[in-house]
């Protein structure tokens, strides 16, 4: 991953540019080119060569020549930029300063050519270098009018406009500078802007894979830019090929965008695919002038279930208060109807009513100890179970106070490497209840049992725990509710079992479902979370 940070080449540190160093090159070659091709066709212009026509010509000769010579290095890029920078610069000055010197001076005009290599020299070098070149230059240019005067040659000595031209020189090597460094800045400042950029990118793809709402970003064309993985979840996991079109992931997922960019519908919708197990729950919001669409996708069953427990709990609270309130009346009834029933002078009729007394306050006091325990239901302890015998000693306890349970539940034979990371006392009393409901609703045949456990393996390696019995099983239209809480087609039940029971296993991060077998039987599945065991 990128992290910002100033950049690694300071403004003021040459950087590496061989491909203005390579164009500096051509364009020596080709006025090097032109200056030989001139002189062999006899057009030279005045004054060009004016002084000595053969110097001027051995100069061109070998200025084209370096040029060419130059470019293999630069091709290898060996040796360093700055040493081949500083041997064109050099070179510039020594052939520029002799064409200068064969063509009469200063006051040919020749010199002027250095305004050029000192520019694009001081652009490419960086700090004090650039002087330096302007420098040797100047003291080039001067060394010649002083040898110019010396030879007696007084037709081409013009000290002030060597001076000037010197000026010149330094002019452009401190203009060229100064904007080479803000050029080099703008540079670095934009490669950081650039990593700042790369930077945000990166972490935002990673908080948009993270997430666990769907996100789909549709372009113009309605092919998907981009798709986390909650989306590819929730949608089934296509093996869709990248910027696949809308349409291929669903039918209905882009004749909804088109609906909903017609008549700007509801902003969320609900929609279920063939190829996705979960109902999911769509949100669209148009970006780019309304062309490109963001798509959010979440699990309706579970945003309902979320929904659904924010009330649960605060009715939790609730109720757990008013359950603490209400036991100390109900042993007060209960107590007082024991007394009751102990008194000799009572007839049946009378009996009986204490009975119900009884009854219903054991009843009161059964939904009492569940609302209590719902509001313990985040105390877990959970701790890694061997459930082939974990089973064997559950349905030892279990016979100790249902002792039908001996002959009416039988255990399959459970794989001795299958392991539940779980709560035992949760585990139990999910267990409890459900053996409990298998016994209250199967049929009692001679030589037959009532309910059978079965343990085993998912086609995704988590295991289960089944518990079936040889009942009717629940009714189709009842398959969505008895779950909830105060459910119950029974006259005597509380309608909490497989509420709590269902409320106990998320807890432990697992699943409680309600499976009907082939035969119309009820069977409840209790799936184990290869997660929590993961992160233990």
């Amino acid at each position: 991953m990128i992290f910002p940070g100033k950049s690694a080449s300071h403004p003021e540190a040459p950087v590496p540019s061989w491909r203005p160093l390579r164009f500096l090159d051509l364009y020596r070659f080709f006025i090097a080119a032109l200056l030989v091709i001139l002189i062999h066709l006899g057009h030279l212009p005045a004054p060009l060569g004016s002084t000595s026509h053969e110097l001027f010509y051995h100069a061109s000769l070998g200025y084209l020549a370096f040029s060419l010579l130059a470019m293999y290095p630069l091709w290898l890029r060996r040796p360093s930029f700055l040493i081949q920078l500083s041997s064109h610069m050099l070179a510039d000055i020594v052939f520029i300063v002799l064409l200068m010197h064969a063509s009469g001076g200063a006051a040919s005009g020749v010199g002027m050519l250095l305004v050029v290599s000192i520019a694009n020299g001081s652009m490419l070098a960086a700090g004090r270098i650039s002087g330096l070149y302007a420098a040797l230059a100047t003291l080039a240019i001067l060394a010649e009018q002083l040898y110019s005067d010396w030879a007696g040659l007084s037709g081409q000595v013009n000290y002030p406009l060597a001076g000037m031209l010197g000026f010149t020189l330094f002019a452009t090597a401190l203009l060229a500078h100064v904007l080479a460094r803000r050029a080099r800045e703008s540079e670095a400042l934009a490669r950081q802007r650039g990593v700042d950029l790369a930077n945000m990118a990166q972490l935002t793809e990673y908080v948009i894979q993270q997430m666990e709402t769907g996100v789909m970003v549709v372009g113009p064309d309605g092919r998907v830019r981009l798709i986390n993985s909650a989306a590819w979840r929730l949608l089934g996991k296509p093996t869709l090929p990248p910027n696949a079109p809308l349409r291929d992931y669903g039918e209905g997922l882009a004749e909804q965008l088109a609906q909903w960019r017609s008549f700007q519908g509801e902003q969320r919708q609900r929609l279920e695919l063939p190829r996705s197990p979960y109902p999911l729950l769509l949100q669209y919001i148009l970006i780019g002038d309304g062309k490109g669409a963001l798509l959010f996708i979440d699990d309706a069953a579970a945003t309902t279930q979320q929904a659904q427990q924010l009330k649960l709990a605060s009715l939790g609270r609730l109720t757990a208060s008013i359950a603490h309130e209400i036991r100390n009346p109900l042993g007060a009834i209960s107590h007082a109807g024991a007394l009751l029933a102990e008194s000799p002078g009572l007839d049946s009729h009378d009996k009986r009513l204490t009975e119900i007394i009884a009854e219903q306050s054991q009843r009161i006091n059964s939904i009492v100890e569940n609302v209590l325990q719902l509001g313990r239901r985040d105390q877990t302890q959970a701790s890694m179970l061997s459930l082939a015998e974990w089973m064997l000693r559950f349905l030892m306890e279990f016979s100790h106070v249902h002792p039908e349970a001996e002959t009416l539940i039988r255990l399959d034979t459970v794989p001795t490497d299958l392991q539940a990371w779980f709560d035992p006392n949760h585990l139990h009393q999910i267990m409890s209840n459900l053996c409990e409901n298998g016994l209250r609703h199967g049929v009692a045949n001679e030589g037959r049992y009532m309910v059978r456990l079965h343990c085993g393996y998912l086609d995704d390696g988590r295991g289960y725990s089944d518990v079936l019995d040889n009942g009717p099983g629940v009714a189709t239209e009842d398959h969505d509710n008895i779950f909830e809480p105060f459910f119950t087609n029974q006259r005597k039940g509380t309608g909490l079992g497989l509420y709590l029971a269902r409320e106990l296993a998320e807890c432990n991060q697992a699943q409680l479902r309600y499976e009907p077998d082939e035969k119309g039987s009820s069977r409840f599945r209790l799936i184990f979370s290869t997660q929590a065991m993961d992160e233990s």
